[in-house]
């Protein structure tokens, strides 16, 4: 894999055959060694009487994508690897396909639509909100603070508590390295602090740390570092897995940063992945993070590329099973409600 990870290159990779790698090290661990990680993060774990039953669990799922090609464009839909996904995916489409899981809340996750139609993204979102038929309870929505004009973008959204944040994705071709560190983009992330809002950081894997220098340059708003920072989950790239090691450290020592434990499927083998192929990199998320500070997210529809949603789920499940209740109800629910404000209908 390159150096680099556009979103055609993050999206492609679930088709690259390679060795799963442990955490801890930029090389894999014996399985002592991880076992002996394995054991201490659950030793620091609230003991608990009695077994947890997963299906009871309450899921607020902050990472709804929606998308109607009837009303808005994609544009990054064109590419031949997304070529499943692209048509539309609709509300009732993820309610028929979360299976059992008990999807109490979601937040919506805007799908980088034509800059010209981000406003209208707003609006239609906050149409479902505000209807009993579906869980929706907030949105991410699509914006530019790269913009001079990002302020008064934001202006009819400023007070709304149904606008949770703002994502940009900062992986595409067209944004440079760094950029999330220019002078405008920083003077409006803090300007989404004193709305009240988050900014979700969408990057490549090996700029993590310009993410943990914005939160730092903007420690009054609350950064939420999407799809476990993007790190391919076969890959055996020794530098880029401990450049994406070294980005995570850094933005777990900023308070104002959190981890959503979402998008890692898609870099699986699609029809050839096991619940042990993600497993490194999301015991490294929350070992890095802690369990107050990572929340799930789903990623449908682009989590098909690999695996069904409620597959995704599940495996998320399987992983965190031996974790005590309490632990598991913030990572499926409590965590995300809090860092995201998320109101109840």
């Amino acid at each position: 894999m390159s150096e680099t990870t556009n979103r055609r290159d993050f999206l492609s990779a679930a088709g690259v055959a390679a060795a799963s790698v442990c955490v801890g090290s930029a090389m894999p661990l014996p399985a002592q060694e991880q076992k002996k990680k394995q054991t201490q993060l659950l030793q620091a774990a609230p003991k608990k009487e009695g077994t947890v039953n997963q299906n009871d669990l309450a899921i607020c799922d902050t990472h709804q994508h929606l998308w109607d090609l009837t009303k808005f464009k994609l544009p990054w839909l064109k590419g031949d690897e997304v070529q499943k996904i692209n048509r539309s995916f609709l509300m009732s489409d993820y309610l028929k396909l979360i299976g059992t899981h008990k999807v109490v809340k979601t937040v919506y996750m805007e799908v980088n639509v034509d800059p010209k139609q981000q406003t209208a993204e707003a609006e239609y979102v906050l149409d479902l909100c505000g209807k009993k038929d579906n869980p929706m309870c907030g949105a991410i929505i699509g914006g530019s603070p790269q913009s001079a004009e990002f302020a008064k973008y934001m202006q009819p959204f400023a007070t709304n508590a149904r606008i949770n944040g703002v994502r940009t994705v900062l992986h595409d071709p067209d944004r440079p390295k760094g950029m999330c560190l220019e002078k405008t983009f920083v003077e409006n992330v803090k300007r989404l602090g004193d709305m009240g809002k988050s900014f979700d950081l969408c990057m490549r894997p090996e700029e993590i740390g310009d993410g943990a220098k914005l939160g730092e340059l903007c420690p009054k708003t609350t950064l939420v570092v999407d799809h476990c920072g993007n790190m391919p989950v076969h890959s055996e790239d020794k530098a880029l897995r401990a450049a994406w090691m070294k980005g995570m450290t850094a933005a777990a020592a900023r308070p104002n940063t959190f981890c959503k434990i979402s998008g890692i499927i898609v870099t699986a083998k699609p029809d050839a992945w096991k619940t042990s192929d993600l497993e490194p990199n999301i015991s490294f998320c929350l070992e890095t993070f802690g369990i107050d500070r990572c929340f799930f997210g789903g990623d449908w529809p682009v989590c098909t590329l690999t695996a069904p949603l409620a597959d995704w789920i599940s495996a998320f499940k399987a992983i965190v099973k031996h974790m005590p209740l309490d632990w598991q109800k913030k990572l499926f629910h409590d965590n995300a409600v809090r860092v995201y404000k998320v109101a109840a209908k």
